[in-house]
């Protein structure tokens, strides 16, 4: 096979499903798959860019007690998670995963957080942009009108990402990774300043 060919995404979720995820892997790496762009060597603890068979994936949230997208994303994370991790660490891949909640503006600073919930692979988000809808959940927690975030895919938008949606992903981010950087200028969406200032309020206010 000529090393510049490279599988498409098609491809590689069809592989994937025929139970052979060690044969793509394999050729992802000879063709230089596994590039990851914008991770942070010392928060991400070695699973960088730099090695090629380390991956990080993180879940960054605003609250896992009430939000019922929070909530619903995380299930279907952890389990696209386990029936992903055995056959990436069959073809010797390290898989980390790290939960962490957002819960001040200054720690969505350090982050660089944009929406909740945000799933990331090496430090990339796996969604190409951000769409959001209004969060009543969220919204209820700091007493102002709050958005978080929905998932694009095939043409629909949902609030919890479908199985499928996050398996395909999280694989694409880790053989087809995105090249680019995100470490750009960082400025805090108006829209989480306003829920994290509208829930100091009114934990001052229950506490007062």
């Amino acid at each position: 096979m000529d090393r510049d060919v490279k599988l498409t995404y098609i491809d590689m979720c069809f592989i994937f499903d025929y139970g052979i995820c060690r044969i793509y892997i394999g050729f992802a790496n000879m063709t230089g798959g596994n590039k990851m762009a914008g991770c942070d060597p010392i928060k991400d603890k070695g699973f960088c860019s730099c090695n090629s068979k380390k991956i990080l994936v993180e879940y960054l949230y605003l609250d896992l007690k009430t939000c019922d997208r929070c909530i619903g994303t995380d299930a279907v994370l952890e389990e696209v998670l386990k029936e992903i991790r055995p056959a990436l660490s069959c073809a010797g891949y390290e898989v980390g995963f790290r939960k962490e909640e957002i819960s001040s503006k200054e720690m969505a600073e350090e982050y660089r957080f944009f929406s909740s919930p945000t799933i990331r692979v090496n430090g990339m988000d796996i969604c190409e942009s951000v769409a959001e809808n209004s969060c009543g959940c969220c919204s209820d927690i700091s007493g102002t009108d709050v958005e978080c975030r929905v998932f694009q895919y095939e043409g629909e938008e949902y609030e919890v990402p479908p199985k499928e949606m996050l398996a395909s992903s999280i694989l694409r981010a880790v053989f087809a990774p995105k090249e680019e950087c995100c470490c750009g200028n960082y400025v805090l969406p108006e829209n989480l300043r306003s829920f994290f200032d509208g829930k100091n309020n009114k934990n001052s206010c229950a506490s007062g």
